[in-house]
């Protein structure tokens, strides 16, 4: 294990968490505030990815393709609010784990007869396209570029949740949606307003791994599946909670797929470790969920309430 390849796993790791941050951070405002399981914010993600890579395909820009993954991301999100999630939210957990279910399904399939099965790759704007010295080490710019959007989405998050008067209601929504709405406060557009949000932010997340993952059908499971995780160990409703957590989960998952195979030849049979290795690996992030549900069932970083 060198110096730079310790280096460049850790730094794809914190670029790994930055992206699961701001899928994970819409997530958390829709679970943790409004209390809607949206198993459907996957979807959106896989839907921003498809629009970035066709309005990149029409016009070869990237910057316009991030304004129409973004916009186009919140729009579906404010429809799906308003046919589908607008329904459930006096409903049990369980209609809303079936209809978002569902909704991953229809996407699905109109990502597959719109675009169909095979992937669609982004190309890495040429502005980005080279490396950069980070701390002596050579590192992709884009890579980079993710890690600086995340930390600049993050601090706006934390800026508008705690310092605006939108913040302020939708902070007094999650507490007490009664006590709010007869202040005279429209909770629906409130929770319209955070849901499109989510969306908005699955779709940014979906363009920026647009260029380093391939664009297809059923892509945002997976990556859903991650977030959920990240969720679960930073604390639900917490979006101090969502990006520690994601961090953690990038930095251990990267780490550990990297290093860890190698790790086990030098201790067990070659055989044994190339067959368990990888496999123990992928399951690192689910033991530390597991460990931090035992340890801290709330999460590492929960909700501060008073």
């Amino acid at each position: 294990m060198t110096a730079s390849l310790l280096f460049t796993q850790l730094l794809n790791g914190f670029q790994l968490g930055v992206l699961l941050f701001l899928l994970s951070a819409g997530l958390t405002l829709v679970l943790g505030i409004m209390h809607v399981i949206n198993l459907a914010h996957g979807s959106l993600f896989m839907m921003g990815a498809y629009i970035a890579a066709t309005v990149h395909g029409w016009s070869g820009s990237f910057l316009l393709a991030a304004v129409a993954a973004v916009a186009g991301s919140l729009v579906l999100g404010l429809v799906l609010e308003r046919i589908v999630v607008s329904k459930l939210y006096e409903r049990d957990h369980l209609y809303q784990v079936l209809a978002t279910f569902g909704v991953i399904l229809f996407l699905n399939e109109v990502a597959r007869f719109g675009w169909g099965p095979s992937p669609i790759f982004i190309p890495v704007p040429e502005f980005l396209a080279g490396t950069v010295d980070v701390a002596g080490f050579s590192y992709p710019a884009y890579r980079l570029a993710i890690i600086g959007v995340g930390l600049v989405v993050g601090a706006g998050m934390y800026w508008v949740v705690h310092a605006t008067r939108i913040g302020m209601l939708i902070r007094a929504g999650a507490s007490d949606a009664g006590m709010v709405a007869a202040l005279g406060v429209n909770i629906g557009q409130l929770n319209a307003l955070v849901f499109a949000a989510g969306a908005g932010l699955a779709g940014l997340a979906g363009l920026m791994a647009g260029p380093i993952l391939s664009v297809q059908p059923g892509m945002g499971e997976p990556i859903l599946i991650l977030a959920l995780v990240v969720l679960v160990t930073g604390g639900i409703g917490s979006i101090r909670g969502a990006f520690y957590g994601a961090l953690i989960v990038g930095i251990v998952d990267t780490i550990g797929r990297a290093f860890l195979p190698g790790l086990m030849r030098e201790i067990v049979e070659r055989s044994l470790a190339q067959a368990a290795g990888p496999a123990i690996a992928s399951m690192l992030i689910y033991l530390l969920m597991a460990i931090v549900l035992a340890v801290k069932p709330a999460g590492l970083f929960p909700v501060k309430h008073g």
